[in-house]
């Protein structure tokens, strides 16, 4: 195996984090052309990557769940891919959102189900991704499992929605925020100030003990129990009711490749590149798991690009609030 630069880095974590990077700067520019108030929302994506989602992964570094590989960048003990990969689907399935015609309360679970079929296609390859530097052998992610605790291929149930409530949280407290935003007259003061207020609201929320209730339904059952199936069960299924019974497909604007198409890209070349990354690795075993969280979330996007295309076009200028 060969490694790239003065601190050794197996190439396909590098290059996994040149992917995230090169994503990213789309999802930036997109905002800057598409939103009404672009500084609004780089803000609370700034604060999403480095005073929420790189807080909590580093605390629960620190608290021994799991440790992470050397990567290009790193915020403290965690990989700044990750946070990344997070609010660039974040971003995109709270556009995707504003297209839709479906009620407010119910987008941060349709947001925590991008999170976690996002999740389903990253993860159980991650963690095989196992190289030796320096005479250490690391997984790109390696969870610290107790004997017997419930998993999925290596990783524990509860973590698939864990990015359930990271997303469900950062949508509550966004969506509040840009409303505070819009009824204030979208003074400057209040754009600048909510997206850090809320992501500071938001990390209260993904620490409490509401969290560990909704992941194993603590206190009733303990971390890594068959508890936890039971909730991955309930965060697949809130979120895919809602979308039947209050969406039906409706949109409020319409959705075009030619207009839309970083939203849809997100979403695929992140899938793509993990199905090429486990065929590439030889992981077999979780191949199908990976393809599967795949075609059900692009068959999600075609519905979606499908229902927009019935949308009469409108000319507007910015279709993204705020």
């Amino acid at each position: 195996m060969q490694y790239l630069f003065g601190h050794p880095m197996p190439v396909p974590w590098l290059l996994a984090d040149i992917l995230t990077i090169l994503v990213t700067l789309l999802v930036v520019v997109f905002i800057v052309q598409k939103s009404r108030h672009p500084l609004a929302v780089l803000l609370e994506s700034f604060a999403f990557v480095f005073l929420y989602a790189s807080v909590y992964e580093n605390f629960a570094v620190v608290q021994g769940w799991y440790v992470y590989g050397r990567s290009l960048l790193m915020i403290g003990d965690v990989p700044l891919s990750v946070p990344l990969i997070e609010v660039d689907v974040l971003v995109t399935v709270l556009w995707l959102l504003e297209k839709m015609e479906i009620p407010v309360w119910c987008k941060p679970f349709i947001a925590g189900l991008f999170g976690m079929l996002q999740d389903f296609s990253l993860d159980p390859y991650t963690v095989r991704q196992v190289f030796t530097v320096y005479g250490i052998t690391s997984g790109r992610w390696s969870w610290l499992l107790p004997q017997g605790a419930a998993n999925i291929y290596g990783v524990p149930v509860y973590n698939f929605p864990v990015w359930m409530l990271i997303m469900f949280y950062a949508s509550i407290f966004i969506l509040l925020g840009r409303w505070w935003y819009k009824r204030s007259g979208y003074k400057p003061v209040v754009g600048y100030a909510y997206p850090f207020l809320m992501i500071f609201l938001a990390l209260l929320a993904m620490v409490s003990p509401l969290s560990q209730f909704l992941l194993w339904l603590a206190p009733f059952f303990t971390k890594g129990s068959g508890s936890e199936w039971i909730m991955l069960a309930f965060h697949l299924f809130v979120p895919t009711v809602l979308l039947a019974v209050f969406w039906r497909g409706r949109m409020k604007h319409p959705v075009t490749l030619k207009n839309d198409l970083p939203l849809f890209a997100v979403i695929v070349l992140f899938h793509l590149a993990d199905i090429l990354f486990t065929v590439a690795g030889g992981y077999n075993e979780v191949l199908w798991l990976i393809l599967l969280a795949s075609l059900v979330h692009f068959g999600l996007l075609g519905l979606i690009y499908v229902s927009g295309k019935k949308v009469y076009p409108v000319k507007e200028e910015f279709l993204f609030e705020p």
